[in-house]
C-alpha cells in the first residue's frame, strides 16, 4: 500500500469524535475566537451601566452566550463570503477555507449552529432582545459585503461593533436609552479608527482587485490621519460616558489611560513603516475594551 494510501486508511479508522473535535478547533482557529474580547467587554459594560452594579448571574450567562453566538456567526461568515479573495490574498492565502482544511459544507453549519445559538440566548433575555437579534444579525453578516462597493465598510464594521454595548444594556433593562447609544457611538468611531489602520497592509491587494477602503480612496498617510481623528473622538466619548453615568475618577483615569493606549498604537506606525501593525492592533486595541470594562465593573460594584 502507498503512504497515501495507509494516511486515507488511517482517517478512516480514526474515531468520527476526533475527527469532529478537529474541525471544531480549525473552525475557532478560523474565526479568532480569542478576539471576542475587543466587543465582550462592551456589551457587559452596557450591561453594567444598565444594571447601576451587577446583572444577574443568568443575565451574564446569556449576554456571553449571545456574544459568542453573534460573532462566531459574523466571522465564519466573513470567511465563508470572502474565500475567493482570502485565496487570492497572499497575507490571508494560509486560512482554512482556501487551503481546504475546512469545507464551505462545515463552514455553513457552524455558521446556523452558531445563530440559532445567538437566538435561543436572546430568547432567554428579554422580548425586545429577541426582537431585535435579528437585526443585529443582520448588520453584522452584511458588514462583509461592504468592502465590494464602498469605502465605508470601517465605519459598517463599527456599526457592527457597536451593537454590544446596547445589546448588553437591552439585555438588562429591555429598553435602549440615550446613554447607551452614547457608548455605541464611541465603540462605532473606536472600531472604524483601527480598521482603517489594519486595513493598510491591504491597500495594493485591494486595488488591484477592486476592492473598497479608506487607503485606497485617500492614501495611507490621509487614512491614518483620519484613523487618529475617529481615536480622538473615541477618547472624548468614553469620557463623556464616564460623566454622563456618573461613574467616577476610576473611570475617568481608565478613560484617559485608553485614549493613551490608542495614541501610542498611532506612534507605532508610520505611512513608511507597519512592520508593527499586529502589535498596535492586537494587544494595543485588546487592552482598550479589557481596561474601560474592569473599570466599569468597579465603578458599579456594590
Amino acid at each position: 500500500m502507498t503512504a497515501a494510501g495507509n494516511f486515507g486508511h488511517a482517517l478512516e479508522e480514526r474515531p468520527k469524535s476526533s475527527l469532529w473535535w478537529r474541525k471544531l478547533l480549525i473552525l475557532l482557529e478560523m474565526i479568532k475566537i480569542e478576539h471576542t474580547v475587543f466587543a465582550l467587554p462592551f456589551a457587559f459594560m452596557g450591561a453594567l451601566l444598565a444594571a447601576r452594579g451587577l446583572p444577574t448571574g443568568r443575565q451574564a450567562f446569556f449576554i456571553l452566550l449571545a456574544m459568542v453566538g453573534a460573532r462566531s456567526t459574523a466571522m465564519a461568515f466573513n470567511r465563508l463570503v470572502d474565500q475567493r479573495y482570502d485565496a487570492l490574498n497572499p497575507r490571508t492565502a494560509t486560512r482554512a477555507l482556501p487551503q481546504g482544511l475546512i469545507s464551505r459544507r462545515a463552514t455553513i453549519i457552524f455558521i446556523l449552529a452558531s445563530a440559532l445559538l445567538f437566538f435561543f440566548a436572546a430568547a432567554q433575555l428579554n422580548n425586545l432582545a429577541l426582537l431585535l437579534s435579528p437585526v443585529a444579525l443582520a448588520v453584522v453578516l452584511f458588514y462583509s459585503y461592504t468592502k465590494r462597493f464602498t469605502w465605508a465598510s470601517h465605519l459598517f464594521l463599527g456599526a457592527a461593533l457597536a451593537i454590544a454595548p446596547a445589546a448588553g444594556w437591552i439585555a438588562v433593562r429591555g429598553d435602549i436609552t440615550g446613554l447607551p447609544l452614547l457608548l455605541s457611538l464611541t465603540v462605532l468611531l473606536w472600531v472604524a479608527g483601527f480598521d482603517i489602520l489594519y486595513s493598510l497592509q491591504d491597500e495594493d491587494f485591494d486595488r488591484t482587485v477592486g476592492l473598497h477602503s479608506l487607503p485606497c480612496r485617500l492614501g495611507r498617510a490621509k487614512a491614518m490621519r483620519l484613523a487618529l481623528i475617529f481615536h480622538l473622538g473615541a477618547g472624548f466619548g468614553f469620557i463623556l460616558v464616564g460623566y454622563l453615568a456618573g461613574l467616577g475618577m476610576i473611570f475617568y483615569i481608565a478613560a484617559v489611560l485608553a485614549g493613551l493606549l490608542l495614541l501610542v498604537e498611532h506612534t507605532l506606525l508610520s505611512p513608511q513603516d507597519l512592520s508593527r501593525l499586529n502589535h498596535a492592533f492586537f494587544t494595543l486595541n485588546g487592552l482598550v475594551g479589557l481596561v474601560l470594562g474592569i473599570a466599569t465593573l468597579l465603578s458599579v460594584w456594590p
